[in-house]
């Protein structure tokens, strides 16, 4: 068995991992980012390739660093095909959007990273996560070519992906980290990236539509006018989709797609639930989607696991400079994510639950009859308003649906609450059991309007 010793170990090549290592590297830290893929397929991942937030990113790995990557950055809205109501609705996109070349987008990270001083261990596959007699990570254990390799670090950064194997592993009794996760909080999503015969009309959109079952959607996002990332995913709540065909037939009920080839296919699990209570252990942060940094309405997770991995990084320094890696000094790395996007995420996964509750018709003639623009700050900021006038003309345009019309109302205002006890997260562990009782009342009122079993 071979041992590497390094200040900080991070586990996983994607966003989140190499914006962690980065910027732990910048400061002049000794660190290793250990990858199971090769050196060659490393950062192929399954992704739509839609980025929001594409105007900004942490230093770390700038964004001049990545831009080659932006394949499409005239994108400016969301086009929402509703078949059952014959109707489609643009709906603006708030903040600078763009789609990417995923792949290009992970070789640069990669060099990013490498840039700054992080080490690859490529062909590495974790197996296990040591802790010493008081529950402090201290290091993992992997296989690489058949042969057992040992990392020790002060610090173990968790950033392979939903459903991390790492935390299978560890023992979090001595920590607040959040262990009420279940497989039930993700959904199954698979992609085909497609050349078509003649540029597409609506090269400047986000295409969305709704899949046969109301917690699915299918995607059409466009990385340039002739190639489009095609897919869609499920909740694994709901009866399984057959992905594959499901796909391939509704491409086939698309002109535009005829006479189209295939160059590259791909599927993958992503949260769809509110980011972890606490992503922290004495010596181990979870980064990206292995704490659910993703938004749960629309998958979309590239922005926040770059700001999640430089928070993480950043405090993974202040924890080494001090030489006190407790969960009690990492913990600001979790107040961090919860203030920036965290919050925003809980409060939009209030609607994630409503669609379990809701036929899906009734959803989609509901999705139809509200304003574009209030649809748009609902889906991506977690909350919107609704002035007098606007109400009486949403209530004209809705008949039909007007009682899923108040209750949406209803299940607004508590989406409202939650995302302002979100604003009062704590400042420290000892704090956050009391902080979870109330965010459980407001959650039990939830449950109780949409009439959605509870989600966790």
């Amino acid at each position: 068995m071979s041992t590497h010793e390094y200040d900080v170990v991070v586990v996983g090549a994607g966003t989140s991992g190499c914006y962690a290592a980065a910027t732990i590297a910048r400061a002049g830290y000794d660190v290793a980012i250990v990858e199971r893929k090769s050196a060659e397929e490393a950062g192929h991942i399954a992704c739509g390739d839609a980025l929001k937030g594409a105007d900004a990113f942490p230093e770390a790995i700038p964004k001049s660093k990545i831009e080659p990557a932006f394949t499409n950055t005239e994108v400016d809205h969301g086009r929402f095909e509703i078949p059952q109501e014959d109707t489609v609705l643009d709906i603006p996109v708030p903040g600078e959007l763009a789609v990417i070349d995923r792949w290009e987008y992970g070789r640069l990270i990669i060099e990013g990273a490498d840039e700054a001083g992080a080490e690859f261990h490529y062909d590495t596959v974790v197996q296990d996560v040591l802790q010493d007699d008081d529950g402090r990570a201290t290091g993992i254990v992997g296989k690489h070519e058949g042969e057992t390799v040992q990392f020790d670090a002060d610090i173990v950064i968790d950033g392979a992906g939903s459903l991390s194997l790492l935390q299978d592993k560890v023992d979090f009794s001595g920590s607040t980290f959040d262990t009420n996760v279940s497989y039930s909080h993700f959904s199954s999503a698979y992609r085909e990236v497609v050349e078509v015969p003649e540029p597409v009309e609506w090269s400047d959109a986000l295409v969305f539509k709704p899949a046969e079952i109301a917690a699915g959607y299918v995607w059409y996002f466009p990385r340039t006018e002739t190639i489009i990332n095609a897919g869609l995913g499920f909740q694994m709540t709901e009866e399984p989709m057959k992905l594959v065909d499901d796909l391939k037939k509704d491409l086939r009920n698309r002109e535009e797609f005829e006479g189209a080839e295939v160059i590259d296919k791909l599927g993958a699990a992503l949260p769809t639930r509110r980011p972890y209570d606490s992503a922290t252990a004495p010596g181990y942060m979870a980064v990206g989607d292995a704490a659910a940094h993703v938004n749960p309405t629309t998958g979309g997770g590239i922005a926040g696991a770059a700001y999640a991995g430089s928070y993480a990084g950043e405090q993974a320094v202040i924890a080494l400079e001090e030489g006190d890696v407790s969960e009690e000094m990492l913990w600001r790395y979790n107040q961090r994510v919860m203030d920036h996007f965290g919050g925003r995420y809980a409060s939009l996964d209030v609607y994630n639950i409503l669609s379990t509750a809701v036929d899906v018709d009734d959803l989609m003639g509901l999705i139809a009859s509200l304003p574009g623009e209030k649809l748009a700050e609902a889906l991506y900021s977690g909350t919107t308003s609704f002035s007098p006038l606007l109400l009486l003309q949403t209530a004209a345009s809705s008949y039909g649906h007007w009682s899923q019309i108040l209750n949406f109302f209803k299940v607004k205002r508590l989406a409202d609450e939650l995302l302002t006890h979100y604003e009062r997260y704590p400042s420290r562990p000892s704090a956050l059991a009391g902080w979870q009782d109330e965010r459980d009342r407001i959650m039990d009122e939830i449950y109780e309007v949409t009439g959605a079993d509870p989600k966790y």
